[in-house]
């Protein structure tokens, strides 16, 4: 509360410097909610095509391993399956978005050619072979799905935390800090009214004084001059 508040110059003008840092804050953090706002708007925009392609992806993949089944069975599926020797490579590091940390997802060996599946090229059918590869391109999809979806959530965290803070600026700290301002304006106005009364009142009081020390003397002066009884 302002009354709390000492009305002194002093604090007056740590306050008027609080003003203005936080008023510079408010700017660069306004500044930094909308780049980031930009930039979330920009990678939703990309996870939707993701999302898609992730949603096609899975289609074909099982279109192709259940035409895989139908034609070759499922003990040849399964076999193509775990004849599979080199797993993809998963490396993860990261980017900064506007002082946001964000993954970025690296993956190898995740598109195959046929002989490092490790199956034999005689001992499969094309349907394998499209579902290997309809399997491939979804494992890719889905990889490339986490890094969007993973920046999307930090993105959106630190916007929310950006304009919490936006607004604790603007609605109660900045409020609170003028309100303080003026508080102690005002208060120093009455001392510096009062102040100017009471050296008004003095300097009368001073003035009466003088005026009646100069009567005085006046009057001594005239007393000295009238000749006295002999």
């Amino acid at each position: 509360m302002a009354e709390d508040v000492k009305p002194t110059r002093k604090n007056l003008m740590q306050i008027e410097e609080r003003i203005e840092l936080s008023e510079r804050g408010h700017d660069t953090l306004e500044q930094k909610r909308d780049g980031l706002i930009m930039e979330f708007m920009d990678i939703l925009d990309q996870a939707q095509d993701v999302r898609s392609n992730v949603e096609d992806d899975y289609d074909r993949a099982q279109e192709a391993i259940d035409k895989a089944r139908a034609m070759e069975g499922d003990v040849a599926v399964r076999g193509a399956a775990a004849a599979l020797k080199e797993h993809p490579e998963i490396t993860l590091e990261s980017k900064n978005i506007m002082g946001v940390v964000v993954p970025q997802i690296e993956s190898s060996r995740v598109q195959k050619t046929l002989d490092q599946r490790g199956y034999g090229v005689l001992g499969t059918s094309a349907r394998i072979d499209e579902a290997a590869d309809a399997y491939e391109d979804l494992l890719a999809s889905i990889i490339l799905a986490a890094e969007v979806e993973t920046a999307m959530r930090k993105l959106l965290n630190e916007i929310e935390t950006t304009k919490r803070r936006v607004n604790a600026l603007e609605f109660k700290l900045l409020p609170d800090l003028r309100e303080n301002k003026e508080y102690i304006e005002q208060k120093l106005e009455e001392q510096e009214r009062e102040e100017i009364f009471r050296m008004k009142k003095i300097k009368a009081k001073k003035e009466r004084e003088e005026a009646k020390e100069r009567a005085e003397e006046r009057a001594d002066e005239v007393e000295a001059t009238v000749p006295g009884d002999d």
